[in-house]
């Protein structure tokens, strides 16, 4: 409350000054529909803050004049840059219904007023954290979708000085990727609607440097497409074509390879300079295709709020294979991961990480006990011994192998022991979740050398988590050596972290690199389609 009352005494300084002829909407201290306005708001039950909004405006009208709506409709309207439909707030049809409000009475007045009121709360929502909840399209999203996170102070005092673009940009996502990603979607959307360039047709062997080819040009023609203008403009700024019959544009030559290589990075694709199969569908993807795919994820930008990009944390950026950890200090870590498969998807998931496994054993989940242990156990029961692994009942009781009906095992579990074997390695990071999903070591550390590592039952294996985990202690307070304590060999020892550390595993099918570059990335789980169907239905505004 102590923002709100120097912020009131400033509001009604405006309205008076507003009243003088102002092209803004707040008229003088007291007006013939303030009155009405406040008993209809007070008696609101919107979901939506129209409340404290009007509060802070001590519940003067706000759209009392063209101009006014029409500052609304102009920030409804840019939002199609941040790919929000403005028509989910009915911004075609507002000046018309202000219109038809003004020759009305007081009811109809104060109706439009909210109305309008209605319309910049939810697109200041929808911008703030996501147009739909990520939990009604998937059951792989275990993460609370953000609260609101913007000032209803400073907007109230964008909107009093009629600049919705300041409004808005209270609510929109304060960080770099989500403005990295903003600007690509501009770029993909306007380049998306130039005219149209030649595929790169389907070879029996790949384009490589050194090659003289028709279809070098071609190449380059679809890179320019892609944003790379110097492989066909002698002045980047003025973009004029060369002439396609000069011999060095069919010339793959060392600056065609590098732009080759930029393009690669950005799709996950083996960095090698070489057009083959991967590189030359990729090329060929439409930009507008490339434009939804950036909107699907600047709405995935929305749902993870907004955080400052050095806070302290750990992500897994699961599309991109990657784990970034930002320590206190702001240093910035990062390594590989193998996450989980297509058909056992790795789920979103907000936690914090709490403890580590040493020397861990692995009590085999359900799923890939009877998927794809089981089926070998009914084979040879010996395939258990081989592997190292013991059954035990609910109780952790040792249970005859040679006593259980495989067919039906019952009341059994399926326990790996520690060692070099043992898929979980030496370390388990462990965070509470609904899903049983953890980081680990792995023995099978040449993965981590694929493009594509969607290859796990669903846990996220990582590359150097022995250094992971040791910084995670140190950040945390902790004086524990890790490589003392595995090499004891004592199996299931927990060492609990001083302090949490706020993890979050993301999904991201496009996403700003290193480099800044935006990355597109497969849709290993088939997520898209469902958020761009859901981004595409008309939605109603919020009661």
């Amino acid at each position: 409350m102590n923002e709100r009352q120097p912020l009131r005494r400033w509001a009604m300084g405006v309205a008076l000054c507003l009243s003088v002829g102002a092209v803004g909407g707040a008229g003088a201290d007291t007006t013939p529909i303030s009155d009405t306005l406040e008993v209809r708001v007070t008696a609101s039950e919107q979901q939506l803050p129209i409340k404290s909004f009007y509060q802070y405006r001590d519940y003067q009208p706000v759209w009392t004049t063209a101009a006014s709506v029409e500052a609304l409709v102009a920030g409804l309207n840019a939002l199609e840059q941040d790919g929000i439909n403005p028509e989910n707030y009915a911004s075609a049809s507002l000046m018309e219904a202000f219109e038809r409000s003004q020759a009305g009475g007081e009811s109809a007045q104060v109706t439009f007023e909210l109305q309008a009121s209605q319309a910049l709360l939810q697109a200041l929502d929808h911008l703030n954290r996501g147009q739909v909840n990520p939990r009604e399209l998937s059951a792989q999203w275990d993460a609370e979708r953000p609260s609101r996170g913007y000032s209803m102070g400073a907007v109230a005092k964008a909107v009093n000085q009629m600049d919705m673009a300041a409004a808005f940009d209270q609510a929109r996502p304060d960080s770099s990727a989500y403005r990295r990603l903003r600007a690509a979607f501009i770029d993909f959307q306007s380049r998306s609607l130039q005219s149209s360039v030649p595929y790169l047709d389907h070879r029996e062997e790949s384009l490589r440097p050194g090659d003289q080819h028709d279809d070098v040009l071609t190449l380059r023609r679809r890179l320019t497409h892609w944003g790379e203008p110097h492989l066909l403009a002698a002045n980047p700024q003025a973009y004029p074509l060369v002439d396609v019959d000069t011999p060095d544009q069919r010339h793959f030559d060392a600056p065609l390879a590098a732009a080759v290589k930029r393009f690669q990075r950005r799709h996950l694709l083996q960095e090698d300079g070489v057009v083959g199969e991967q590189t030359r569908r990729a090329l060929n993807v439409p930009l507008s295709l490339r434009a939804k795919q950036l909107k699907v994820n600047l709405e995935r930008a929305r749902w993870m709020g907004s955080q400052p990009d050095n806070a302290p944390r750990v992500w897994v950026d699961l599309a991109g294979y990657r784990l970034h950890y930002n320590r206190p200090g702001g240093e910035h870590w990062q390594t590989r991961v193998v996450v989980g498969s297509p058909q056992r998807a790795t789920p979103v998931i907000q936690s914090a990480i709490t403890h580590l496994t040493l020397n861990p054993s692995w009590t085999i989940p359900p799923t890939i006990m009877r998927e794809d242990v089981l089926p070998r156990v009914r084979e040879d029961v010996g395939y258990l011994a081989e592997e190292n692994i013991q059954v035990v009942d609910f109780d952790g009781n040792p249970v005859n192998a040679e006593e259980v009906d495989w067919q039906q095992p019952g009341s059994v579990m399926l326990r790996q022991v520690a060692g070099s074997a043992n898929p979980l390695g030496s370390i388990v990071v462990r965070f509470p979740n609904d899903h049983m999903i953890y980081l680990h070591d792995t023995p099978a550390q040449g993965l981590f050398q694929r493009h594509q590592r969607a290859l796990s039952s669903g846990c996220v294996r990582v590359e150097g988590v022995t250094q992971f985990a040791q910084l995670l202690l140190e950040d945390t307070g902790s004086s524990a050596q890790l490589a003392s304590l595995v090499a004891s060999s004592q199996s299931d020892r927990q060492l609990s972290l001083p302090r949490r550390v706020p993890i979050a595993l993301h999904y991201l099918t496009a996403w700003p690199n290193a480099e800044g570059e935006v990355e597109f990335r497969p849709d290993i789980y088939g997520h898209d389609a469902a958020v761009e169907s859901a981004l595409s239905q008309p939605m109603q505004l919020s009661g």
